[in-house]
């Protein structure tokens, strides 16, 4: 009896697992970009070279008027970019996706159509309760951008700004030392013969790193304190040299104090900053000196700061010159918008490959991080704690 003959291998003639293939539809997007409204914020979400890449990938872009004029964008810039002015706010609060600096206020919120996207700030510790049941009752997604994270873990949007709110601090300083300002007429900069500035950063995160990096390009003698020695090496390590570094010893910071002329506070803690600076220690501190308190927005970590505005921003207290508004990167409103809508871009573009938010959150878990409602629920749990609200895990709802 003769063999018979198959064209097929044993393996092949295995039952397999069928492999089919899962296409990703890409989605067009409609992100309406309002006029922020808060106070002294003139920062704006996308620029016009934004705007250009998103409406050459197939989406539209409705724009209020007038939204691009803090940081210097003409309603005509974005126009000639592709996108759709309008007037009606309401027409810009209807669209399917919202994207804002500065989280909408509670009439805003009335204007957004239910099932919408948001992406904005949250800013958690200026909001009530009665925000997240505005937004709940609309059944909105919403995400903070504050809380997005990227690959490696860390917060895209919190350092593109400390690095703005850094290098501005030393800027700033720079100014008020000036005698336009009626300061002490010592100028930043390593001039033959004359002692440099003393300047002490408090905080070696991004903040302080970039402060440091900004006044020793000037020539200043530099001070760093920081109760990580992680962070205190790691800063060492990014500037490339030796610097004075110190764990926050009083003893060792009031001597600091005592000598320096410009004081930078960018220390943060989980609900507030510490206070590292006593208003003894301001006392001991040179008149004229100036101190400029970036933690503000969580407190202040100086004892005698008192939140001030870009139109006042200043006090002066026991001869010290304090600087402390709390939104820094506002007063360059260009750049910081630019780095934020760096931020945004790619962001956008990839929710669109995927085929929409809902595919994007399966499978980045740093956007699903900046995510605290999905449909309506509350999702993050520290928004829920926070003002007593039912939460639920998003891991839950998305998989």
């Amino acid at each position: 009896m003769s063999k018979s003959f198959s064209p097929f291998s044993k393996h092949e003639l295995i039952p397999q697992e069928e492999t089919l293939e899962i296409l990703k539809h890409k989605s067009a997007l409609f992100i309406g970009i309002p006029k922020e409204t808060a106070y002294q914020e003139k920062r704006v979400c996308l620029t016009p070279d934004a705007v250009s890449a998103l409406i050459n990938n197939g989406h539209r872009v409705l724009i209020e008027s007038g939204a691009g004029f803090g940081a210097n964008f003409t309603d005509t810039d974005y126009s000639e970019a592709g996108a759709e002015i309008t007037n009606d706010q309401a027409k810009v609060y209807g669209c399917p996706i919202i994207l804002k600096i500065e989280p909408p206020t509670l009439e805003q919120i009335k204007l957004i159509n239910p099932q919408s996207i948001l992406i904005s700030a949250l800013q958690l510790k200026t909001q009530s309760k009665k925000y997240f049941e505005v937004l709940a009752s609309k059944r909105v997604t919403a995400l903070a951008f504050e809380f997005i994270k990227d690959e490696d873990g860390a917060y895209p949007a919190v350092k593109s700004l400390s690095e703005i709110a850094g290098t501005a601090s030393v800027l700033i300083a720079a100014e008020l030392l000036s005698n336009v300002n009626d300061g002490n007429g010592l100028m930043f900069g390593n001039v033959s013969g004359v002692p440099p500035i003393e300047v002490v950063i408090l905080g070696a995160g991004t903040v302080g790193e970039f402060a440091a990096r900004s006044a020793m390009g000037l020539g200043a003698n530099i001070k760093i304190f920081d109760n990580s020695i992680t962070r205190l090496r790691g800063i060492q390590t990014n500037l490339g040299r030796p610097l004075f570094t110190s764990t926050l010893q009083p003893k060792n910071l009031l001597k600091a104090l005592k000598r320096c002329d410009v004081v930078i506070g960018a220390v943060r803690g989980k609900d507030r900053s510490p206070i590292l600076v006593t208003e003894t220690m301001v006392e001991c501190m040179k008149p004229g000196s100036v101190i400029i308190d970036v933690s503000i927005d969580m407190g202040g970590c100086v004892e005698t700061s008192e939140v001030t505005t870009h139109k006042t921003p200043t006090f002066t207290k026991h001869g010290v010159v304090h600087y402390c508004v709390p939104n820094i990167p506002a007063r360059f409103s260009r750049t910081a918008s630019i780095s934020i809508s760096n931020m945004f871009t790619p962001y956008l573009l990839k929710i669109a490959d995927d085929g929409g938010l809902e595919n994007s959150l399966r499978f980045d878990k740093g956007l699903k991080n900046g995510l605290y409602f999905y449909h309506g629920i509350l999702t993050n749990k520290a928004v829920g704690e926070w003002f007593d609200l039912k939460h639920s895990d998003i891991n839950l709802l998305i998989f």
